[in-house]
């Protein structure tokens, strides 16, 4: 089989003559049927080029610098050709003429690059508006991906061009039926997913949006809080063991501040802002969000400090795995019949105490730490639509 060549050929373009009778002449690079064409910057006298031999002519100090430049150019143009010949990959006349102007190369690009590409740039940003549980979950997600590639294809990696909307519908069902995932856990890699493709196609690493066809249902998780009268069954059950007590005092906390499970294990006596008017406040940096926020001390939050309170910390200080299996022995010894974790804490906060008492949307946002009221709404609606009800009957009763 013959091998695929390059053809090169230098051209006049003759309606662009300048005011000295010269016209310049161009390059033109055929390669597997596609043409590149681009200037070379050298003009010639129309009647000094013979196309055939692809000369200046007659033989003079002017002609001989063009026929030397031509040539150079041609040779070239060659040693690209052959260059990304070397590389054992498919290239078009395009990249060939990028190889010869020196411009860099936009390679195909790999799913795996794209991913190592954003996580590391993410990494960097730890501490400055990224949290490292943030990166940690796009890290986890580029192992899920590069585990499913070999699942499905039995390679390391895939090019960003030949993913379709497919991949991503083999993918999900991969992540449900392979890895056992909850569907929210499903489809929030699948949203990663989609934030990496999106930065790949501003990169112009890829050209078709493979999600274009994709389309998911977002879960809606039912909220889980414990209701007033779970609250206080709670606050007043008696417990023997120092170390429940403990856990169910933290938790208590939480429950009146809204605090992360990170918040509270970090909170120092520096947080604690009293105001003139003997009010107190925390006052922290919410990690997720890198967002800052502001806290007012209910009574109760505060008791439960000055219980615990030393020079260096605030509340005691317990692992987030032992705090929650703490947590499913006092959920059983108090009879809630819920699978009571740390956040549940927070939820607690932000309906139970906040809105079932009124407390306006933008005001619950602001002091859950949330980086928009879109969040607190969307995960809040249903709690909300309960209190316009509310407010609706009352105001049913007052129309008569």
């Amino acid at each position: 089989m013959n091998p695929i060549k390059i053809n090169i050929i230098f051209l006049l373009a003759k309606s662009r003559l300048n005011q000295a009778g010269k016209c310049p002449i161009r390059c033109r690079i055929t390669y597997l049927q596609k043409r590149h064409e681009f200037a070379t910057g050298l003009f010639i006298d129309p009647n000094n080029w013979f196309c055939k031999q692809q000369q200046a002519k007659p033989p003079n100090e002017e002609n001989s610098i063009i026929n030397s430049q031509l040539s150079l150019i041609k040779n070239n143009i060659n040693q690209a050709f052959l260059f990304l010949q070397l590389q054992k990959q498919d290239f078009n006349v395009e990249q060939i003429y990028k190889q010869y102007a020196g411009e860099t190369q936009n390679e195909d690009k790999t799913l795996m690059d794209a991913l190592s590409y954003h996580n590391n740039r993410m990494k960097k940003l730890i501490g400055i508006e990224v949290a490292f549980t943030t990166w940690e979950k796009y890290h986890q997600t580029q192992i899920h991906i590069s585990d499913f590639i070999w699942y499905k294809y039995r390679k390391k990696d895939i090019l960003l061009k030949e993913l379709t909307s497919n991949f991503i519908n083999e993918y999900e069902y991969y992540l449900k039926t392979e890895k056992k995932f909850m569907i929210s856990t499903v489809f929030k890699c699948i949203q990663r997913l989609r934030r990496v493709i999106k930065m790949a196609i501003a990169m112009d690493y890829l050209t078709k949006d493979p999600f274009i066809l994709y389309h998911a249902k977002e879960p809606h998780k039912e909220i889980v809080y414990l209701s007033v009268e779970e609250l206080n069954r709670l606050e007043s059950y008696p417990f023997a063991s120092d170390r429940l007590s403990q856990v169910r005092d933290m938790f208590i906390f939480c429950c009146y501040t809204g605090l992360a499970y990170t918040e509270m294990a970090n909170l120092k006596p520096e947080n604690l802002i009293k105001h003139p008017d003997g009010s107190v406040c925390i006052e922290m940096c919410r990690q997720k969000t890198q967002r800052n926020f502001v806290v007012p001390l209910l009574k109760k939050a505060q008791s439960i400090i000055h219980k615990y309170q030393n020079d260096n910390q605030l509340l005691p200080i317990i692992t987030n795995q032992r705090f929650n299996a703490y947590l499913k022995e006092i959920a059983d010894i108090v009879n809630i019949n819920k699978r009571l974790t740390h956040h549940i804490a927070r939820k607690t906060f932000a309906t139970t105490i906040l809105l079932y008492n009124d407390v306006p949307i933008e005001i619950v946002s602001e002091l859950l730490g949330h980086s928009k009221i879109s969040i607190t709404q969307e995960h809040y609606a249903k709690v909300m639509q309960s209190k316009i009800s509310e407010h609706m009957n009352k105001l049913e009763e007052k129309l008569g």
